[in-house]
């Protein structure tokens, strides 16, 4: 019994591992998704390192990976169409990484709760930039996904 529990559990093993990592088929070559990376941001004007970090891993991060960027708490106030702009060390200017992201197809969404609390309307947004939607958060990305929050 001890012996047929082994081998059913290595056959059911390298039958998982041999399936096929998604049902995109072209030319008989299996494509992988993309992974994705959700990136969090809470900080705004009162913390440039923290808002400039990681806009600068989303646009690095998107040349081969999907990116949804979420702003929430302080950060919505980033996003407005009359934020500051933030200039910090050697990272892009925020008004300038928002637009190249934005251009790279990377989604960005505002959390609608702390909208609300900071007196944002969505018709304040900067274009390109989205409420949340939670739904969302499941389904940019194919792939796997990664969250780094900041």
């Amino acid at each position: 019994m001890k012996r047929f529990t082994i081998a059913l559990m290595t056959g059911l093993f390298f039958m998982a591992c041999n399936q096929p990592t998604t049902d995109s088929v072209d030319d008989g070559v299996i494509e992988t998704p993309r992974d994705g990376v959700f990136i969090h941001i809470t900080h705004d004007h009162n913390d440039p390192h923290r808002v400039l970090m990681p806009l600068q891993m989303a646009s690095v991060m998107a040349s081969d990976k999907d990116v949804l960027i979420y702003l929430d708490i302080d950060a919505v106030n980033l996003v407005t169409r009359d934020a500051e702009d933030i200039a910090y060390e050697h990272f892009t200017p925020l008004k300038e990484n928002l637009s190249n992201l934005i251009a790279m197809g990377v989604d960005i969404y505002a959390c609608p709760s702390c909208m609300k609390i900071a007196g944002i309307e969505a018709e304040d947004l900067m274009e390109g930039v989205k409420v949340a939607e939670k739904e969302r958060f499941f389904d940019f990305t194919a792939g796997n996904i990664i969250s780094l929050t900041y």
